[in-house]
């Protein structure tokens, strides 16, 4: 570990714990390595939606009863 790491306490279900431990084990990664991974993918995944999100922001919105009214016009419902 470097020095720019912070420590913190984890709690993880036993189970999931194990699977994690035979993981890091198997991929000769520590379980930090493979939490942090996986925070970073869920992070780089939020940033991706938000953006989409951004992207879209300027599209017309319709109402759930707008949508169900309108599938029902198309002979959908």
């Amino acid at each position: 570990m470097n020095s720019a790491t912070k420590r913190s306490t984890i709690y993880f279900d036993e189970q999931l714990h194990e699977a994690l431990r035979l993981k890091a084990a198997h991929t000769h990664q520590s379980i930090s390595e493979i939490v942090n991974d996986a925070v970073r993918a869920s992070l780089l995944e939020d940033q991706e939606d938000l953006a989409a999100f951004q992207e879209r922001v300027a599209e017309p919105t319709m109402t759930y009863e707008e949508l169900l009214n309108d599938l029902k016009a198309h002979g959908k419902l």
